[in-house]
């Protein structure tokens, strides 16, 4: 019974500490990503995207990201990553969430939004980054668009340099847009609140 109660509390203690690790009480936490490429620093709106923002920082603090690949690039476009690693297998996925499109938040240059099938409520792990006014990925009366939730802070440059890495159809996968020369995220972190 006591053995029972402590594992119990354990439990209890381990989710509480995994929830301050997301920063639950920050609004605008930030997120580095340590690339093969160089760094890139987003802050992430969780007043207009909270679903969104608590599921991509679950995959951070996880260490869900590290050693992935940026595996989808077209030019004037977007960076697409965070689903396979270096050889291209897909990565384990959490629960597709909620779609957060219609937030108020677009796809302009420099933002962050969450991938997903063609379906709205598709989204899991996957995120790009838009490299060009996509405002046509936003909601209209008649469709879902992709939620929007962040953007580059600190490190254009350096996804204006991935953006143009020359790409190919990758035989494993079938895809096309896939780059020649793999661009690594090495690790993915939350900063510390300041």
């Amino acid at each position: 019974m006591l053995r029972s109660f402590s594992g119990m509390m354990l439990l209890v203690v381990s989710q509480l500490s995994f929830a301050a690790d997301i920063q639950k009480d920050t609004l605008y936490p930030k997120v580095q990503f340590d690339t093969s490429m160089g760094k890139i620093v987003m802050e992430l709106d969780r007043t207009r995207a909270p679903i969104t923002v608590d599921n991509f920082l679950t995959y951070v603090v996880k260490g869900e990201y590290d050693n992935t690949v940026f595996h989808r690039i077209i030019p004037e476009f977007v960076v697409q990553g965070g689903g396979l690693d270096p050889d291209l297998n897909e990565k384990p996925e959490m629960k597709t969430i909620v779609n957060e499109s219609g937030n108020g938040l677009s796809n302009t240059f420099g933002t962050i939004a969450m991938a997903r099938e063609s379906e709205p409520h598709t989204a899991t792990r996957q995120f790009y980054f838009n490299v060009a006014e996509n405002t046509r990925l936003d909601p209209s009366s008649r469709r879902w668009g992709y939620a929007v939730f962040g953007e580059v802070i600190e490190g254009e440059a350096v996804l204006q340099a991935m953006s143009v890495v020359p790409t190919e159809v990758n035989k494993k996968l079938g895809w096309p847009d896939v780059p020649v020369t793999t661009i690594i995220l090495k690790q993915a972190k939350l900063l510390p609140r300041k």
